[in-house]
């Protein structure tokens, strides 16, 4: 009897170490939210008690519309917070002035741990310096603070951000390309967001544009069918389809309506691939 006793024991406490390091395995293999993308700063929002890493999925910050993903975790504790407010506060000191930009709020839930906002950097930092504000709220004791990174921005090779002055109302305009992030031949998502500044600090999306897009490949005299023009989804975003026939470099013509009245016919996108 004593003996039985002793074997089912044994039995017993295997299979209690096999089940511990069972879960062990599985905590230590839980996929990395931020596996994939890049980190571009990290540190305290004082007055919180919490910490905010600043992710991207490109190494380089660029002007135009650049997403951003946010990792919270509670500073003394190290849980990831996955419900909180956010809002975004991008300053551009340029020495005697200072100026905004247009942004994007993320959800108040995150999404595999990470929440995700944008802001459209009107400007590289050759004319000053960016920095990015992160205000969060912490969802048990509500304790507000801010975490302020700098933020380097550079002009890519082929501008993803224009502006113009309305030949209709004289309101300046910014007008974000977003898709396509990544051209192939044939059929493409087209995507934009469009802005008006309404004062420096200011950059509301607009809704109230006619876009219309005409694709061009100079150097060989032709564009393409089955374009599909832009139309309003919502928060100044723009959506659309063009049709690039073969590789090579395309000059994407932009024309802005107001009503029946032209706002710019002058800008173009420039795509190689």
């Amino acid at each position: 009897m004593k003996r039985h006793i002793l074997l089912m024991w044994a039995l017993v406490c295997t299979a209690s170490a096999t089940l511990l390091f069972s879960c062990s395995k599985d905590d230590a293999s839980a996929p990395d939210p931020t596996q994939g993308l890049h980190k571009i700063s990290g540190g305290y929002a004082p007055g919180a008690g919490l910490t905010v890493d600043i992710y991207s999925t490109t190494p380089n910050v660029y002007t135009g519309y650049q997403r951003f993903y946010f990792l919270v975790k509670d500073s003394i504790t190290g849980q990831t917070i996955t419900e909180a407010p956010i809002t975004l506060h991008p300053m551009m000191d340029m020495g005697m002035m200072q100026h905004a930009s247009p942004y994007e709020n993320p959800l108040p839930v995150a999404t595999n741990q990470l929440f995700e906002g944008s802001v459209v950097f009107i400007m590289p930092s050759t004319g000053g310096t960016w920095t990015l504000g992160v205000r969060v709220t912490h969802p048990v004791t509500g304790a507000i603070g801010t975490y302020t990174s700098t933020i380097s921005v550079t002009e890519p090779t082929e501008s993803k951000m224009k502006s113009f002055t309305s030949a209709h109302n004289g309101e300046k305009y910014f007008v974000a390309l977003i898709e396509p992030a990544k051209p192939k031949i044939g059929i493409n998502d087209y995507e934009l967001a469009v802005y008006k500044r309404t004062s420096m600090m200011s950059f509301p999306a607009d809704s109230t544009l006619t876009v219309m897009h005409t694709p061009e490949m100079p150097t060989m005299g032709h564009g393409s069918p089955n374009n599909v023009m832009p139309a309003h989804v919502g928060k100044g975003h723009y959506k659309g389809k063009v049709n690039f026939t073969m590789s090579g470099f395309w000059r994407i013509h932009m024309d802005y309506l107001h009503g029946t009245e032209v706002a710019d016919s002058t800008q173009y996108f420039d795509i190689t691939f």
